[in-house]
C-alpha cells in the first residue's frame, strides 16, 4: 500500500460515485471495506488520523467470547463471538492465537463454580473451540503462575481463549482491502456531508498533508468512526440525539518478570464488577482494564488516576511482587463506543452487542461491538448499506478470506512473526542496508528494516505512525520509545524525502505524545 498510488486512484475516480464510501478506519470501517471490497462493490474509505489510530489499537489484546457476557446469560452474544474468534484465527494465524488463562480460587466455592462456567464456554464454542478448560490443582496453579500469590490459594481452572495484536491486524486489514480493490486513505478528513433532497449523497474532505479538499461521491455512506459517531451524525442533522454512551478503559505494561510463562490471569470479579486480565504480550505484562463513563472524546485519552490506582491495587492482589510506579512501562487508554438508547431513527439492532442506524438522509452508521466480532458486523453492515444503495445483491465471502500475511507457521521467521508472509520482504530489506537489521532501541524489540517496510508498504506518514502501532513501541515501553524517536525519525527522513527540520519536528512531537503514556 502506498498513499501516493491511493490519492491518483481516488483523483482518477472523479465525479462517479462509489458505490460505498467508509468514513474511520478503525476495527469496524476496515472490516467493512474488506466485505464491501471483496463482494466487488467500489469501496473508498476515508480516515482523519492513522488506521486504528483510536480504540482499535488500545484494546486488551484478546479475541473472546466474553466471560463477562457468560455471566450476565447473554448465550447467542457469546456463541456468536466465540464463532467470530475461531474465524480470526483461521484467517490470521499469523496474530491471533490460543492463549491459556488460570482463574485463581481462593474460596472452597469458587473451583466448581467456575469450573462449570468454563465448561459452559467450551461447549458453546463447540467446533471453533481452543482448548478444553479443567481444574486445577493448587500446585499445578502455581506451576503455570509462578508469581500469582499463594497465600489463601486452594487452586484454579484453565480455560483457552485468544489473543493478537490489534493494530497490526488493522494495518494487514487494510492491505487486505486493498487488495480486494478498495482504496483507503489515512489523514483524509471529511468534514461536511454533501446532500441532494435531503439524501446523503457524498462527503467533502481535505488531505491533512497536501491541504486539497475533495468532493467525493457516493451511492451510501457508512459511519465507522466509533466513539466520534455523534460527530459525523451530526453533520448531517445538527440535531441528532445522542447514541453514544463513551466509557474509558485503561491498561498497564509491566515487565515480563511480574509474569512470566504462558499463560494469563483472569479475575472474574473486581471490586467494581469487571473482569480484570494480566496478560503477557510481546514478552511484557499488559493488566486491566476499567470501566469510566466519561462525558467527551478526546483523540488522545488519558488515565485518570484513580484508574491507575485501581489496577495497581488488584495487580497487587494476585502478585507475589506488588507493582510501583517505577515498574510502568506505560499506560494506554481506549475508549468504547457504547451504545445508549434509542432515538427516532430507523434502527436496526442486529445484535445485542452491536447496533445498525440508517438516518433518515439515508447515513449509515455502525457502533458498539468489539474486536472479536468486527468480521460479522461488516456483514451485516454491508448487507444492509447495499440494499439501501441499491447495489446488486452479493454474499459475503469473508468467512474463509485470508487477511493479509497469513502464514500457519509464522513462528518460523522468529522476531518478525507478526509479519507472516511479509517476513521475507523484510528480511530482503536487511540486505539492502545492513544497518537495518541493527535494532532502533536497545530496550526494543523493533529493528531499522520494519520501519522503512512501514513507510514503503503500510502508509506510516510520522514516527508515531511507526511507534505507536506499526511497532508496538510505545505500549511496550514508553520511555526507550521517545529515546528512539530520533533514529527512527532519520530513517523515514531517508526513505520519504524529508529534510532535518521535518525530523526535528517529528520527534518533538512525539516526545510530547509519549509523555502522556508515562507515569510521573
Amino acid at each position: 500500500m502506498q498513499r501516493e498510488t491511493m490519492i491518483a486512484r481516488l483523483e482518477e475516480h472523479g465525479d462517479t460515485p462509489w458505490d460505498m464510501l467508509i468514513i474511520g478506519g478503525g476495527a469496524t470501517g476496515l472490516g467493512v471495506a474488506i466485505d464491501s471490497a471483496s463482494r466487488g462493490y467500489k469501496t473508498l474509505l476515508l480516515e482523519r488520523h492513522d488506521f486504528a489510530k483510536g480504540t482499535s489499537s488500545r484494546s486488551t489484546k484478546l479475541v473472546h467470547g466474553g466471560v463477562r457476557s457468560l455471566q450476565q446469560g447473554n448465550i447467542s452474544l457469546v456463541m456468536e463471538a466465540l464463532k467470530e474468534r475461531g474465524l480470526m484465527r483461521q484467517n490470521a494465524p499469523h496474530l491471533v492465537h490460543d492463549l491459556p488463562f488460570v482463574v485463581p480460587n481462593y474460596d472452597w466455592w469458587e473451583a466448581p463454580f467456575y469450573g462449570i462456567g468454563m465448561r459452559v464456554y467450551d461447549m458453546l464454542a463447540g467446533k471453533y473451540g481452543f482448548g478444553p478448560s479443567r481444574n486445577l490443582t493448587r500446585e499445578e496453579t502455581i506451576e503455570r503462575l509462578p508469581t500469582i500469590e499463594t497465600d489463601g490459594l486452594r487452586g484454579g481452572v484453565i480455560y483457552h481463549d485468544g489473543q493478537f495484536d490489534d493494530a497490526r491486524l488493522a494495518i494487514n486489514m487494510a492491505a487486505t482491502a486493498a487488495e480486494q480493490g478498495a482504496v483507503l486513505l489515512n489523514y483524509m478528513t471529511v468534514f461536511h456531508l454533501d446532500m441532494e433532497k435531503d439524501i446523503v449523497n457524498g462527503v467533502k474532505a481535505v488531505d491533512e498533508e497536501s491541504g486539497r479538499e475533495y468532493t467525493v461521491n457516493a451511492r451510501v455512506v457508512i459511519n465507522a468512526t466509533g466513539p466520534f459517531s455523534d460527530t459525523v451524525r451530526r453533520m448531517e442533522n445538527p440535531e441528532a440525539p445522542k447514541m453514544i454512551s463513551p466509557s474509558q478503559g485503561v491498561h498497564i505494561v509491566l515487565p515480563k518478570e511480574f509474569l512470566p510463562g504462558e499463560s494469563a490471569i483472569m479475575v472474574p470479579h473486581t471490586d467494581d464488577g469487571r473482569v480484570l486480565f494480566a496478560i503477557p504480550w510481546h514478552d511484557h505484562v499488559v493488566v486491566g482494564t476499567t470501566d469510566t463513563p466519561i462525558d467527551d472524546v478526546p483523540v488522545e485519552p488519558r488515565a485518570l488516576d484513580e484508574e491507575i490506582e485501581f489496577i495497581m491495587t488488584h495487580a497487587a492482589r494476585y502478585l507475589t511482587k506488588d507493582p510501583t510506579p517505577a515498574d510502568v512501562r506505560s499506560v494506554f487508554a481506549g475508549i468504547r463506543p457504547l451504545v445508549c438508547g434509542g432515538d427516532d431513527e430507523n434502527t436496526a439492532a442486529l445484535s445485542r452487542d452491536h447496533s445498525l442506524t440508517i438516518s433518515k438522509g439515508g447515513l449509515v452508521t455502525i457502533t458498539g461491538g468489539k474486536w472479536t466480532t468486527y468480521r460479522h458486523m461488516a456483514e451485516d453492515t454491508v448487507d444492509q448499506a447495499a440494499t439501501l444503495a441499491g447495489l446488486e445483491e452479493r454474499a459475503t465471502v469473508t468467512r474463509h478470506l485470508n487477511i493479509h500475511g497469513y502464514h500457519q507457521h509464522a513462528q518460523e521467521f522468529g522476531a518478525l512473526a507478526i509479519y507472516g508472509s511479509d517476513a521475507p520482504a523484510i528480511e530482503a530489506i536487511i540486505r539492502e542496508d545492513n544497518t537495518w537489521g541493527e535494532k532502533i532501541h536497545p530496550e526494543l524489540p523493533t529493528i531499522g528494516a520494519e520501519v522503512v517496510w512501514a513507510v514503503r508498504e503500510e502508509m506510516a506518514r510520522n514516527v508515531e505512525d511507526i511507534l505507536a502501532r506499526r511497532t508496538r513501541s510505545l505500549l511496550l515501553h514508553a520511555r526507550a520509545s521517545k529515546e528512539a524517536a530520533l533514529a527512527v525519525a532519520k530513517i523515514m527522513a531517508l526513505v520519504l524525502g524529508r529534510d532535518t527540520e521535518w525530523e526535528a519536528a517529528q520527534v518533538a512531537a512525539y516526545e510530547a505524545l509519549a509523555d502522556g503514556y508515562l507515569l510521573g
